[in-house]
């Protein structure tokens, strides 16, 4: 599983859906759908309609990978922080039952306030 502790693997940007989705599209159940996509230079996390996936690529070759999912009926509560003037970075915190906490932190080019709906409109 991802070390969600370690948050310098989550300086995401946002990177485009079909290109993020032919690694995991494999593990998506009938009818599930992606709705956004973030990167780092090798991991990435994908928001469907369903749960989000975190998918880290681990070793030098890069060849194994780590597909951790997170549905979304297992969030209680989640927080935003936008990007301001001096911190560039926005927080997506999300508290899992069962798991805790789990931060992911965007570049200042990602739309915090769409990602907060997505999951907003998922859990809600």
């Amino acid at each position: 599983m991802i070390d969600f502790d370690n948050g310098s693997v989550f300086k995401l940007k946002p990177t485009d859906v079909p290109d993020s989705g032919e690694t995991v599209s494999e593990l998506l159940v009938a009818g599930e759908s992606f709705q956004a996509a973030f990167s780092t230079v090798r991991d990435k996390v994908l928001f469907t309609d369903k749960r989000i996936i975190a998918v880290n690529v681990q070793g030098i070759t890069g060849k194994k990978v780590d597909y951790t999912t997170l549905p979304y009926s297992r969030i209680q509560a989640f927080s935003v922080e936008t990007a301001g003037t001096f911190d560039m970075d926005a927080e997506l915190d999300l508290w899992f039952s069962g798991m805790g906490k789990i931060r992911f932190e965007f570049k200042g080019g990602a739309d915090i306030r769409a990602l907060a709906n997505l999951i907003a409109s998922h859990t809600l």
